[in-house]
C-alpha cells in the first residue's frame, strides 16, 4: 500500500510540475518574441480596423495593447491578425495568435467544445436588423419574405433561423464568408436586411454609400456578450487576460484615468488604489508579470471608459451610448473582479 501510495504522489507531483511548465509557456513564448499576436477582425469600424497606413485602431485593439502593456509595459509591443469569422477559432487553436480580440460572442459551444476560455466581456450586445428607410419598416417583425445578408461562421445565422421560426415568418438567407462583402452585397441591393450584432451594424453603415438611407430597427433579438479568447490549457495565460479587462474596469470604478494615473501612484491614500497600482501588495507576482502591471495598462491605453469612448462611444462616428456596458455603479453590466 505504501508503496502504491507513493507512486500515486510521485503521479501527482509529475502532474502538478507537467502543469506548471504547461502555465508558463504562452508567457515564455510572448516574452522571448516580444510581442503579443492578437487576431482581429477584416475590418469593423470601432472595434478592429486599419487605416490606409496599417495602423490598427478599435476597441478590440485596444485591449490586446492593454495585454502588452501589462507584460512589457508598452502598448505597441503588439502585432495584428486580420482573421475572417471562419478561421479565426483555428487561428487560435494552432498556436498561429496567442490572444483572439475580434467581436466574438462568449457561447458554451465555443467555450467547452472547441477548447477556448473566454476571459471576460469587453461589449454587452445583442443581434438586430437594419434596413433602407425607403423599404418604410418599423420592425422586425414585419420582415416576412425579406431576403437577409449576413456572414458565415458567426452565431447570426442560428439567431436570424430562430427569430423567423418562433414568429412564424419566412425569409431567405445570403451569406457571405467576410463583412465587407455583406456590406457591398446590402449596399448593391442584393438583399432587404442585413443582420449581425448592432454595434457591428454601427459601424457597417459607415462603410454605406449613403449611410443616412438606413435605420437599424429596434428589436433586439439575441444576447451577444463580446469578449477575448485565449486557448484552453495554459491557466497562467488566462489570468493575465482575465485580469487585464478586470484592472481597467477598476481603475474606472475607482476614477484612475490615463491623466491622473502617474499622481495617483505616487499619491493616493485609497488602499484600493494602492493596490491596483502595485504600491501596495505584490499581485502581479501571481501572473508572471510586474507588480506594477495595471498602472502600466492604465498608463498605456486607459482605463475601461476611456478605451470605450475612443472607439465607439457617443463621440465617434458610432455614437453608441454605454447602455449595458456602463460600470455596475452606474446601471450597467460592467463589474471588475477584486483586486486583494
Amino acid at each position: 500500500m505504501k508503496r502504491l501510495l507513493s507512486t500515486f504522489a510521485l503521479a501527482g507531483a509529475f502532474g502538478l510540475c507537467a502543469a506548471g511548465a504547461q502555465a508558463a509557456a504562452k508567457l515564455d513564448q510572448v516574452k522571448a518574441k516580444g510581442f503579443v499576436q492578437c487576431g482581429v477582425s477584416q475590418g469593423l469600424p470601432g472595434f478592429s480596423s486599419p487605416d490606409d497606413k496599417g495602423s490598427w485602431t478599435g476597441l478590440d485593439v485596444d485591449f490586446c495593447r492593454a495585454v502588452a502593456s501589462a507584460i512589457f509595459n508598452d502598448p505597441t509591443k503588439v502585432k495584428f491578425t486580420p482573421l475572417s469569422a471562419k478561421d479565426r477559432f483555428t487561428a487560435l487553436q494552432s498556436g498561429d495568435i496567442d490572444i483572439l480580440s475580434r467581436n466574438t460572442t462568449w457561447t458554451i459551444t465555443r467555450d467547452t467544445s472547441l477548447g477556448l476560455n473566454f476571459t471576460g466581456v469587453t461589449y454587452y450586445d445583442g443581434q438586430g436588423f437594419m434596413i433602407r428607410k425607403d423599404k418604410k419598416v418599423n420592425s422586425a417583425l414585419e420582415l416576412s419574405g425579406a431576403s437577409v445578408c449576413t456572414q458565415t461562421g458567426t452565431t447570426t445565422e442560428q439567431n436570424l433561423a430562430d427569430y423567423f421560426r418562433a414568429n412564424n415568418m419566412t425569409y431567405e438567407v445570403i451569406a457571405f464568408a467576410s463583412n465587407d462583402e455583406v456590406v457591398k452585397a446590402y449596399d448593391a441591393g442584393r438583399c432587404d436586411v442585413i443582420t449581425t450584432d448592432r454595434s457591428g451594424l454601427a459601424g457597417e453603415r459607415l462603410k454605406l454609400t449613403n449611410p443616412d438611407d438606413h435605420v437599424v430597427l429596434p428589436e433586439i433579438i439575441s444576447k451577444e456578450p463580446l469578449g477575448p479568447v485565449v486557448a484552453h490549457g495554459d491557466d497562467q495565460w488566462f489570468d493575465i487576460v482575465k485580469w487585464v479587462l478586470f484592472a481597467q474596469i477598476n481603475a474606472e470604478e475607482l476614477g484612475v484615468t490615463s491623466k491622473n494615473v502617474e499622481e495617483q501612484q505616487k499619491s493616493a491614500t485609497n488602499p484600493e488604489i494602492k493596490r491596483l497600482l502595485g504600491t501596495e501588495g505584490k499581485f502581479g507576482e501571481g501572473m508572471g508579470i510586474g507588480n506594477d502591471w495595471a498602472f502600466q495598462i492604465v498608463k498605456g491605453v486607459g482605463n475601461y471608459g476611456e478605451m470605450y469612448d475612443r472607439n465607439v462611444g457617443p463621440a465617434t462616428p458610432l455614437k453608441l451610448e454605454r447602455g449595458a456596458n456602463a460600470l455596475w455603479t452606474k446601471g450597467g453590466q460592467q463589474y471588475g473582479m477584486p483586486i486583494r
